[in-house]
């Protein structure tokens, strides 16, 4: 029995820290409004145009602030107070999301002006995100870091599994308004456990750059600290390498016979992988050695994937994308324990952003070439040659960052290699 309770996912900072238990139940409610807002922007859009180019603008609307407006965003959140920081980008958002809601009740706005509000709310979850990453290390001691990180998955799991369903009912029952006044009243959630927060004003805020210098000195720490370097290149080979999505459709015609159910499951696979994972992250968040964990998952991944683009039947295809549903999970969380245990308070909003920017640009990179690849040649030999990348890529990682591999406490936060001092302390 306590082997069992130490293999489930880790409670104790919910029970440890009331201020976290806050800030994780009210992203987690606001969690599943944001993903009925996903689902109602597109049905939006397309009723209005019918047209996939709208619905591709609205995807941009997402992407394009968090990439250009991220790493800036990142500074101003190592030079200010961030409890008041995301307080001010969460009241944003439901700004957003309540004139989304009117629109959506009263009509006769164009289309134009739906895909500019998504912009603008966008351009507020480019500064929230970073401010959001950097509460864990101070809410809760060193060894609890990983089971926060594992809490916070797999609530954005449960919302992307759930989230969508239940805008389908909405959308039928009540309506677009309706969706996005739900998401509008959720984000009170994520109000309350922000100002829940003890403060958060950032040691040398002051002495901190700002703009492109600020942005320089996030750049230089990624550059020049191993095992952040590491974590994320090891990111940007699972997902540029070897994001499977757009090749679901095409895997499906080829050895499926194109039906519909089977891509819904492709789909579902990957999800249910990684709420397992999660529901049993005890079982990898209590390991002394996160960076080898995380090349393990990363490689787990690719493998599983390669396997799944091997399999000669659908059953097991399926049984493979659990697998890397759930190596992905152990991936990240590790990743995410890593860099945020081995980068500076002072630095931790840019890196944050920095996180944020590859989570978002790597899977669509990814996306790309996969289907650029399978247009060339099948979409087997895409997803094969993709995971078999992904494991090579990880494995190259792992031997030029030896720290990854240490047992003992590598690399401590804001300690460069031998490239040189941090250009911040100059």
């Amino acid at each position: 029995m306590t082997g069992m309770r130490r293999a489930l996912i880790d409670v104790a900072p919910l029970r440890s820290s009331p201020a976290f238990r806050r800030l994780w139940g009210g992203q987690t409610l606001s969690a599943f409004g944001s993903q009925m807002t996903v689902v109602a922007v597109m049905f939006q859009v397309w009723r209005m145009t019918h047209s996939t180019v709208w619905t591709g603008a609205v995807a941009l609307a997402q992407a394009v602030p968090l990439l250009v407006l991220g790493l800036f965003a990142g500074t101003v959140v190592d030079r200010v107070e961030r409890r008041r920081f995301y307080a001010a980008m969460t009241a944003g958002q439901a700004v957003c999301a309540g004139l989304l809601a009117v629109q959506g009740f009263v009509g006769g706005v164009p289309v134009v002006g739906v895909v500019l509000l998504v912009a603008l709310q966008s351009c507020c979850v480019a500064g929230g995100g970073p401010a959001s990453k950097a509460f864990l290390p101070a809410l809760l001691p060193r060894e609890q870091l990983a089971a926060g990180l594992a809490l916070r998955r797999i609530s954005f799991q449960g919302a992307m599994l759930i989230g969508p369903a239940l805008a389908g009912v909405v959308l039928g029952g009540l309506g677009i308004g309706a969706c996005y006044a739900i998401d509008a009243v959720s984000f009170g959630g994520a109000l309350y456990g922000a100002l829940g927060l003890p403060s958060m004003a950032t040691k040398g805020a002051v002495a901190a750059h700002s703009g492109l210098r600020g942005v320089r000195d996030g750049l230089v720490f990624l550059v020049r600290t191993p095992v952040v370097r590491g974590a994320l290149l090891t990111d940007l080979a699972t997902t540029v390498l070897s994001m499977p999505i757009s090749l679901f459709p095409l895997l499906n015609a080829e050895r499926f016979g194109g039906s519909p159910g089977t891509l819904g499951l492709f789909l579902s696979a990957l999800a249910v992988g990684g709420v397992g994972a999660s529901l049993f992250s005890g079982t990898f968040t209590r390991l002394p050695r996160p960076g080898l964990v995380m090349l393990g998952g990363s490689a787990a991944w690719g493998l599983a994937l390669a396997l799944c683009g091997l399999a000669p039947e659908r059953w097991l295809g399926l049984a493979c994308l659990v697998v890397a549903g759930a190596a992905d999970t152990v991936s990240v969380v590790s990743r995410s324990t890593l860099v945020q245990s081995h980068t500076p308070n002072e630095l931790l909003g840019r890196v944050g952003a920095a996180e944020q920017i590859v989570g978002q640009a790597g899977p669509d990179v990814g996306n790309m070439r996969g289907g650029v690849v399978a247009d060339a040649t099948s979409g087997v030999v895409a997803l094969v040659s993709g995971g078999v990348l992904c494991v090579l890529a990880v494995v190259v990682v792992g031997v030029v960052t030896p720290g990854l591999r240490r047992d003992d406490e590598v690399a401590r936060a804001g300690e460069p290699d031998d490239m040189g001092g941090l250009a911040a302390s100059g």
